[in-house]
C-alpha cells in the first residue's frame, strides 16, 4: 500500500504525524468496509443465500428506502455483475421469494425491483440492531460535524469512482 506521505503533505500540516493520522483512518475504513462486508454475509448466512445475491438483496432494499427503487441493469452496476449474471441472480431471488420484479414506468419495457413484503421484516430484524449502534454512534456528533464527514466520505467515494472509471476501467491499473 501507498504510503499516506503524499496525501499529508497537501494539508499542510506536520508531516510524520499527520501520515500516521492519515494511515490510521484509512486503517479505520478499511476495516469499517470489511466489516460491513461480513455483516452482509451473515445476512446471507442468516437468509440461506450465496452472499452476492445477499449483497444484491440488500442494494434492492436500501434502493427503496431511499425512495428509487433499482432496475436489473442499475443492480448489475451496483453488484459488479454482467446483465446475464444479475438476470440468473435475480431469478433465484425471486423463486425464494425475496424479490418480486415490477412494471411502474409509463413505459412497460421498464423493470422495477422490490423486494417481497415477507423479506422487509426479516432484514428490519437482521438490520435494526446495527441501524441503531450506528445512529447511537453517530449522535455523538454535531450537524456540522456530520456534514464534514458526509463532505469528506462524498469525495472519497467520488474519487474511487474516478478510479475505477477511468485508470481502473480495463481490471487494473492502466500502464
Amino acid at each position: 500500500m501507498a504510503n499516506a506521505d503524499a496525501a499529508a503533505e497537501g494539508n499542510g500540516g506536520g508531516g510524520d504525524d499527520d501520515a500516521t493520522r492519515v494511515d490510521h483512518l484509512m486503517d479505520g475504513l478499511r476495516a469499517f468496509g470489511a466489516n460491513y462486508t461480513e455483516f452482509t454475509r451473515r445476512f446471507a448466512t442468516w437468509l440461506g443465500l450465496h452472499s452476492t445475491d445477499a449483497a444484491a438483496l440488500v442494494e434492492i432494499l436500501y434502493a427503496e428506502d431511499q425512495g428509487t427503487p433499482l432496475s436489473p441493469a442499475r443492480l448489475s452496476e451496483r453488484v459488479s455483475l454482467s446483465s446475464g449474471a444479475t438476470a440468473i441472480l435475480l431469478k433465484r431471488l425471486e423463486q425464494a421469494g425475496h424479490i418480486v420484479r415490477t412494471r411502474e414506468s409509463t413505459d412497460r419495457r421498464v423493470v422495477t425491483l422490490r423486494s417481497s413484503p415477507d423479506i422487509r421484516p426479516r432484514a428490519e430484524a437482521f438490520f435494526g440492531p446495527y441501524a441503531e449502534r450506528m445512529a447511537e454512534a453517530m449522535s455523538a456528533y454535531s450537524p456540522q460535524e456530520i456534514q464534514r464527514f458526509e463532505d469528506f466520505i462524498g469525495r472519497l467515494r467520488s474519487t474511487m469512482d474516478a478510479l475505477l472509471a477511468d485508470e481502473y476501467r480495463d481490471g487494473g491499473p492502466a500502464a
